[in-house]
């Protein structure tokens, strides 16, 4: 293991040995406190673990083999888990691992694929990890060339339909040529990843003169490096959104970024498609209900800020319309989840006559949770409205909530302390939630005021039973 890489690396294998249960704590632990807006150092590194984990997770598509696996050790940095069409400079497609493995087995190399699948098992199955990786190397070497001679070999439309039919990705040529460069450049880059810091918290001063250092003396070797580099620095970064203090800020050096692997102006591509990565992943953990929403925002939001300061593309540019349109995208993402707030909390904490209420019934507790984690989310977005765009319906959303708490924890309270047995546990369990919601709307002092008063109203004797 690369010794600049050791912490990231220890972290990735603790985090990743926890039971999902534990993995999800941590998660509503570190998100509670961004909720409060307390500062702990590297939970932005540990909540990006966390959520890489999550989504692996919750993965269907088949496992690659052990050979495969092996194989693939030197693209995990590469890789993302986006199978749109946005695009990743530099980056695999992790959905397109499977085929490609297929492609090299059935139609490059079938008799060394098998004998490095067989060597490669049989050390595995002797727990000689380094002999796995050592025929690993060689099956490597010679991969990268067959898919060259592949590339090279499609010339013509026909010859480069065929190509793309047996690769069968939707971005077939692309795929090969990332696979086939970060095969070849293995080791240099391997060793720019052991020169760099495992933990990256600033990319600044004396760390960013060092850092285009290093990329420039891999550069000077392999010219095509360069975005692999970015990608290897960004992988060890606290927020990503730094790496374009890499690239050249003239409009002009940035006007083509997106297609020229050998140009520094990528750094600006690889940023703004993992804000669309987040963006994605935002999506469907809405969809799903998932943990590590809060987390996610504020990675997003940083992102944005980020590009907005260092770079402040122009509106009419390429990337100021890719910005505009991205977060477009979050704040309608979000203006559901933002508006359907304020009723949720009524409809849970409404004063219900007991005619109503059904006997010893309570709230149910999966609906309170989830209120609860949805106001939560909604004073994150009143956080980061400003960059997420949301300022004016976080706040009306924020303030209805607000009112309603204040206007209807004494009626609470008077219904519990004038309510019968039958209907008293309903009663409290709406006290209880109204204590966790305005925890988080006003405060700890708020909310144990209201527990307080909770108490004092159990210390009365109970309203007599009247009627059927």
């Amino acid at each position: 293991m690369a010794s600049g890489g050791a912490t990231v690396d220890r972290l990735r294998d603790y985090l990743r040995e926890l039971p999902a249960d534990s993995r999800s704590l941590l998660i509503t632990e570190f998100e509670s406190k961004i909720a409060s807006g307390e500062n702990v150092a590297g939970a932005d590194l540990v909540l990006k673990e966390l959520r890489r984990l999550h989504r692996e997770s919750r993965e269907t598509a088949p496992r690659q083999d052990n050979a495969a696996r092996v194989f693939y050790l030197p693209v995990e940095p590469f890789l993302v888990d986006d199978a749109g069409a946005r695009i990743h400079p530099g980056r695999i497609r992790r959905t397109a691992l499977d085929q490609l493995w297929t492609w090299i087995r059935r139609d490059l190399l079938p008799e060394e694929a098998q004998h490095f699948i067989e060597a490669a098992n049989d050390a595995l199955t002797a727990g000689d990890q380094a002999a796995a990786e050592l025929s690993a190397r060689e099956f490597q070497d010679r991969a990268a060339a067959a898919i060259a001679r592949a590339l090279d070999a499609a010339t013509d439309e026909k010859a480069k339909r065929r190509l793309a039919a047996q690769i069968a990705t939707p971005h077939a040529a692309e795929d090969a040529t990332k696979l086939m460069r970060v095969l070849k450049m293995r080791d240099p880059l391997a060793m720019l990843a052991e020169h760099l810091p495992g933990y990256i918290a600033n990319l600044g001063d004396t760390r960013l003169t060092e850092t285009k250092a290093l990329i420039a003396s891999a550069a000077a070797q392999e010219p095509d490096i360069v975005v692999y580099a970015l990608l290897v620095v960004m992988r060890r970064m606290a927020a990503p959104w730094q790496l374009i203090r890499l690239a050249p800020h003239s409009a002009g050096s940035l006007s083509h970024a997106a297609d020229g692997d050998r140009s520094y102006g990528a750094a600006v591509a690889i940023v703004i498609g993992e804000l669309g990565r987040l963006t994605d992943e935002l999506r469907s953990e809405l969809q799903n209900g998932g943990v590590g929403t809060i987390g996610l925002l504020q990675a997003i939001h940083d992102d944005i800020r980020g590009l907005r300061i260092e770079l402040d593309p122009p509106p009419e540019s390429h990337y100021g319309r890719e910005l505009a349109a991205l977060r477009a995208q979050i704040s309608e993402l979000l203006q559901s989840q933002i508006e359907s707030m304020p009723g949720r909390v009524r409809r849970l904490l409404r004063a219900r006559p007991a005619a109503e209420i059904r006997a010893n019934s309570t709230l149910d507790a999966d609906d309170v949770a989830e209120t609860e984690a949805l106001i939560a989310l909604v004073g994150a977005c009143r956080q980061f409205a400003g960059e997420l765009a949301l300022n004016e319906m976080t706040q009306r959303s924020y303030s209805e909530v607000q009112h309603y708490l204040d206007t209807s924890t004494a009626t609470l309270l008077d219904t519990l302390r004038h309510s019968g047995a039958a209907e008293r546990s309903f009663c409290q369990s709406q006290i209880d939630a109204a204590v966790r919601f305005c925890r988080l709307v006003f405060g700890t002092d708020r909310a144990a005021m209201l527990a307080k008063a909770t108490a004092v109203s159990d210390d009365r004797e109970p309203a007599p039973q009247t009627g059927a």
